[in-house]
């Protein structure tokens, strides 16, 4: 998502960061190349207009001229305004009315609005712990409602019975006289959608609307269709009435502009961003987080918010007692990968740590990707239980017969046990005693430099803060000039060498430090 942007974007601000000072003429320059950057990532002219308008108003006052570090002054801007043109504060569903809330999603034929109802059901009957039910309205396309079943019955989430040759208007009072019967909190309604605006669906989802009395109208829209998305949302707002948007296949669009014009254009907020074919693959939308990853900041809280959703609390408390006593088997190597990949693999991970973004293309052209991680994980499985218990025992043979048993060969095994050592022997520093490990001296000195005090490990645990504890804490930082290298405000510092802080130690140790034992990657200039 917004790759072709954040590569654009980065290449022209890093160029106004390395200068002592600023004339206007380098300001129009830059700001030509941002909107020639915007355009090329599919965002609406007259967005793009207004932005480029009001970051060169900002940007040419005499004190940024003259500023120490104007070219840095420049970057927070257009992060300023980045988040302001995708609207400001994050907005999440509304289910701040009396039960069942009725959630009515819209949109046309092929968008996912079938796929989505299901995924919204799921994260709020896990995350919310909200009783849901969903029902269909299609009755124009084949299967549709059996569709939505299957969903029900595979997420084990309620749907409504089928009964075949009723109206969308008549399911629509069935469903909300159902949800009231079934004690449900929340119920969401799938309307059929058509492959393109006319007016029998308008008529039709103003009969739904009257009948249901929605409190909230999403429209499901396919950020691949770019610009035809920004038309389509004007005509549903206009003529039904949306209260929020959901973008599908975020995942597959480098370009991301309708997203970023979406939100200027209607003045309707983008509520859900899916971000992949999975039931748990919706994430909700922050204006703030997505500038700071389109400007290559990172986005630590949602990587935090990632790891807490898919690391097991238990095997982290029995890894950190292993640590404690410093081992760490190739058992426990294993764990940390399959954690890795389950959080999105390499690129996921990279792509949301601050500073982090540029270095993707670096580690794949050194054969760092996601493939890596495969080979090494068929190397470990091909190993019996005392071998990866005790990694000293592979002599040739033995290195040989795993070879041939993971499809790689004896240099790979080599390179696996040396990123073991490597980790292990950090394993046991981390765990140390003495001072009090390495990480809690990290974490001291953080904490000292943002001004939180406590000394020796007074740093607060970020796995065990809730993201609007952790935007404080990076608000703070970026206050405090500890932004990543370069000028870019925000970020968490220490996260280059440090790794995660509060989730290092026990749940993610390899992360940082620059990922160690890796073999060939680039260092960054």
């Amino acid at each position: 998502m917004f790759e072709n942007l954040q590569d654009r974007l980065g290449s022209i601000l890093n160029g106004l960061t390395g200068r002592g000072a600023l004339s206007e003429a380098d300001v129009s320059a830059a700001l030509r190349e941002v909107r020639r950057a915007l355009l090329e990532a599919d965002v609406a002219l007259d967005v793009v207009r207004s932005f480029t308008d009001r970051v060169r108003e900002k940007a040419v006052g005499a004190e940024i001229l003259k500023s120490i570090k104007p070219g840095q002054m420049v970057v927070k801007i257009v992060h300023d305004e980045l988040i302001e043109m995708l609207g400001g504060e994050g907005v999440g569903i509304d289910l701040n009315a009396p039960a069942p809330v009725v959630v009515m999603m819209v949109g046309l034929q092929g968008s996912g609005k079938t796929t989505t109802t299901a995924k919204i059901a799921n994260r709020l009957t896990s995350r919310d712990r909200k009783k849901v039910l969903m029902a269909s309205l299609d009755t124009r396309r084949p299967a549709a409602q059996e569709q939505l079943r299957q969903l029900g019955v595979q997420t084990g989430i309620d749907t409504l019975p089928i009964i075949s040759g009723q109206s969308p208007t008549d399911i629509a009072a069935r469903a909300v006289q159902a949800a009231k019967l079934g004690g449900h909190d929340v119920v969401i309604l799938d309307t059929a959608g058509r492959t393109h605006i006319d007016e029998p669906l308008m008529v039709e989802m103003a009969d739904i609307k009257k009948k249901s009395n929605p409190h909230e109208i999403l429209l499901v829209a396919d950020s691949l269709t770019g610009q035809d998305a920004v038309n389509l949302a004007r005509n549903f707002d206009e003529r039904v009435g949306i209260t929020g948007l959901v973008l599908t296949r975020m995942d597959g669009d480098g370009r991301g502009g309708a997203a970023l014009s979406m939100r200027a254009v209607t003045g309707k907020p983008i509520k859900l961003i899916g971000v992949g074919e999975k039931m748990g693959e919706l994430e909700e939308f922050h204006p703030r987080r997505i500038a700071d990853r389109i400007l290559g900041m990172g986005d630590i809280v949602s990587l935090v918010e990632k790891a807490a959703e898919n690391i097991d609390a238990e095997k982290a408390a029995a890894m950190a007692a292993k640590m404690a006593k410093g081992k760490f088997d190739l058992n426990d190597l294993a764990d940390q990968l399959q954690q890795m990949q389950k959080m999105g693999g390499m690129g996921g991970i990279m792509g949301l740590m601050p500073g982090m973004s540029g270095m993707k293309d670096k580690m794949a052209a050194a054969g760092l990707d996601d493939r890596l991680f495969k080979r090494q994980l068929a190397i470990i499985s091909s190993m019996t239980k005392a071998e990866r218990a005790n990694p000293d025992l592979l002599k040739h043979s033995r290195k040989k017969r795993i070879a041939a048993g993971s499809g790689t060969d004896a240099s790979d095994i080599n390179k696996l046990l040396k990123m073991h050592r490597q980790m292990a022997d950090m394993m046991k520093m981390m765990g140390g005693k003495g001072k009090g490990g390495m990480m809690k001296q990290l974490m001291g000195g953080l904490a000292g430099k943002m001004g939180l005090g406590g000394g020796m490990g007074g740093m607060p645990d970020l796995s065990n803060m809730d993201p609007k504890q952790l935007e404080a804490l990076q608000k703070q930082a970026e206050a405090a000039g500890l932004g990543r290298p370069g000028g870019m405000p925000g970020g968490l510092p220490g996260l280059g060498g440090g790794g995660l802080p509060g989730l290092g130690g026990a749940k993610l140790p390899g992360l940082g430090g620059g990922f160690p034992g890796l073999p060939g990657l680039p260092k960054k200039k």
